[in-house]
């Protein structure tokens, strides 16, 4: 009697295991117990190693891009935010333009990873990822290496939409700006505007060196990859460079006395004109 009723629940669970793997028993099903319990125990062997085979290959595609992975999950997360606190419509699509513009599809914790290098390999890193900007800036470009390093070393990387105020006039400075790519306007007042700068310039030093307010507006035209200077970054690292402090007074005379303010504002050298003529073949590219 116990014989029988083994013998069905084996034969029973033969049966489900068969359905439930979706395993053949080849061309012959099994005829005795023995053939039975031997071919449940191979469908389960396969199914096991077909489990993991599957596994393993799942995780290797998705570690051979893991940075669009992350960047495709924080993208979620952006809009289950957005849905969370009901944002307009076409303030979403800015925000998903924004990442899409500032990531291209793909995310890295760069902080983190330039966090763990070595002091002299950060610079390094941070050096050759700036090159594009030391090359099209010519302040760089004719500046001390040793300057230019210092100044890379602590850029901030942010991002502009078109139609964005970069910054508004009368505002308190914090910070200057570096154009890697993108146009500008220099908007005054009244609105009109005084001059656009594009690849290569750089704006927002003149409240820096006077510790005035801004003394216009800039909106951006396009999409604009800028390079951001703090006040204090700025101050620590022209008390190094006295030299390339007189010539960024010189530009920001230049620059007041285009749109019509009193260059003096910057500095009361009496040597500042003759700077200005000085450096102008220089810089303007910048100032164009």
């Amino acid at each position: 009697q116990e014989s029988f009723w083994l013998e069905q629940y084996s034969w029973a669970l033969f049966k489900a295991m068969s359905h439930m793997l979706c395993i053949g028993y080849g061309r012959f099903p099994p005829q005795s117990l023995t053939d039975m319990w031997l071919t449940m125990l191979s469908m389960i062997s396969g199914a096991t190693c077909y489990a993991l085979f599957l596994g393993h290959a799942t995780n290797l595609i998705q570690s051979l891009d893991s940075s669009r992975r992350q960047y495709r999950e924080k993208l979620k997360q952006v809009e289950e935010y957005m849905a969370y606190r009901r944002l307009p419509r076409d303030m979403r699509q800015r925000i998903t333009e924004y990442f899409e513009h500032r990531y291209q599809g793909k995310f890295f914790d760069e902080d983190a990873i330039l966090g763990e290098l070595s002091e002299k390999l950060r610079e390094d890193v941070i050096n050759f990822n700036c090159r594009s900007l030391v090359a099209s800036v010519p302040f760089f470009a004719n500046a001390d290496p040793a300057f230019v390093s210092d100044v890379v070393t602590k850029l901030i990387y942010e991002v502009f939409q078109p139609g964005d105020i970069i910054i508004k006039e009368g505002t308190i400075g914090t910070k200057m700006y570096f154009i890697q790519e993108g146009i500008v306007d220099i908007v005054m007042g009244n609105g009109d505007v005084a001059t656009s700068l594009s690849d290569g310039s750089y704006f927002g030093e003149i409240c820096l060196l006077t510790n005035a307010r801004r003394v216009a507006s800039v909106r951006a035209e396009t999409y604009c990859n800028l390079f951001s200077l703090s006040v204090e970054h700025f101050n620590a690292v022209l008390d190094q460079y006295p030299l390339m402090r007189r010539t960024l007074e010189s530009v920001a005379a230049e620059r007041l006395n285009k749109i019509g303010k009193n260059p003096t504002m910057v500095s009361n050298r009496e040597d500042l004109q003759s700077d200005c003529k000085t450096v102008n073949a220089i810089v303007s590219g910048m100032s164009a």
